[in-house]
């Protein structure tokens, strides 16, 4: 039985946005979370003592998505405006805006390497980016409603996609196409990610239940039912053995993978709970809901139990290696039936944002440095 000290604890909280949150991300280096929200606004979190928080206007409508880049120097968001927005996650948070999508814009989602952004939208593409040189590459269409959320594979060689026509998609990044296809007849995937090798990918469905897919050989590997509302988000822990997932139902659920079971179930916000996700280095994961609040929990159970598991499950686990694009093709569908003591409270900066080329330009041509720089090393 797990000892207190094992367990997740909520370490602070987090209120400025005056509308639900619909989206967050821990920056890279763990010291800084952005978070989206209906009243339109984007906020940065610092994690130091009495740090500002800023709060980035510039959409018009509700901001659905949010995603640090992989060197933490640029921040994009997606909204109802139909717009996509790269954000320099400084006080001022100068930025430039993309406009190619005719429908609201569902996800953003960077690349590993930070030279691509995918973006999913309700007119039913999906549409890659160039970051470097920002401007629009190609669409993927094969959706025919509303696509919710697209991300890439931790290679690059692939996107998954789902969407509400109750299909989830892998694209080839080289040759445009769609390469497998899972589809479902009772609910559609509210969020869908790879795992962090890359072998499999998970859902949060509407229809209440997690799903665990191999990518590899198109099929279903693991299958929850423990919520008792739509889940709206997963997150992969960075060593693959653990998915959190958020749902309508007001709980965070946190579910052991390499055993197949729930493992526990968190209690903090009122209301639904719309999204989650990991730290780069699993050792904080963050929520945010309908209660407008944003909550910041410490993992603790991957301390004492990670490293032992990992090297425990070693020979059992098939998921070690990437899959080549030859193990994906099409097939025919796959059917499947606490109380917080005290308040941090923080000071708000709101920015007025104007639109600066010439930094951001500076920024990406840094990142490409600094991504040569990773390849030449290797």
């Amino acid at each position: 039985m797990a000892s207190a000290t094992e367990d997740p604890v909520l370490e602070r909280y987090f209120k400025g946005h005056k509308a639900a949150i619909t989206s967050l991300d821990l920056s890279p280096n763990g010291k800084q979370l952005a978070t989206a929200s209906w009243d339109t606004f984007l906020m940065l979190w610092n994690f130091k003592p009495h740090a500002r928080a800023y709060r980035y206007v510039g959409h018009k409508d509700v901001v659905t998505s949010v995603q640090f880049s992989p060197h933490g120097n640029l921040l994009a968001s997606a909204s109802r405006d139909r717009t996509v927005r790269l954000w320099i996650p400084d006080k001022r948070g100068k930025f430039s805006e993309f406009k190619a999508h005719t429908a609201p814009v569902r996800s953003v989602d960077f690349s590993a390497d930070g030279q691509f952004l995918a973006t999913a939208s309700e007119d039913k593409s999906i549409k890659v980016w160039s970051m470097y040189r920002q401007r629009f590459l190609y669409s993927l269409y094969r959706h025919t409603h509303w696509v919710r959320c697209a991300k890439f594979s931790p290679d690059g060689r692939l996107i998954v996609s789902c969407s509400e026509d109750k299909t989830i998609k892998i694209w080839d990044t080289t040759n445009k196409q769609c390469v497998n296809n899972f589809s479902d007849s009772v609910g559609f995937a509210n969020f869908v990610d790879f795992n962090p090798s890359g072998t499999c990918i998970a859902s949060a469905g509407s229809d209440q239940t997690v799903k665990v897919w191999d990518v590899r050989v198109n099929k279903l590997l693991q299958h929850y039912q423990v919520h008792s509302g739509g889940v709206n988000c997963i997150s992969f822990h960075p060593s693959g053995n653990y998915l959190v997932t958020a749902s309508s139902d007001g709980t965070l659920k946190i579910l052991d993978l390499l055993e197949g079971r729930l493992i526990y179930t968190l209690q903090g916000h009122t209301g639904p709970v719309f999204t989650v996700s990991f730290s780069k280095g699993g050792e904080l994961f963050a929520s945010g809901g309908a209660d407008t609040q944003v909550l910041l929990w410490r993992t603790n159970f991957d301390e004492l139990h990670c490293k032992g598991l990992n090297k425990r499950n070693l020979k059992r686990l098939h998921f070690d290696s990437p899959p080549h694009l030859l193990d994906i093709y099409p097939r025919t569908p796959h059917p499947h039936e606490e109380k917080v003591e005290t308040v941090e409270t923080v000071s708000i900066l709101e920015q007025r944002l104007t639109l600066t080329e010439d930094k951001l330009k500076d920024c990406l041509e840094n990142q490409q440095k600094l991504f040569s720089a990773v390849q030449q090393k290797s």
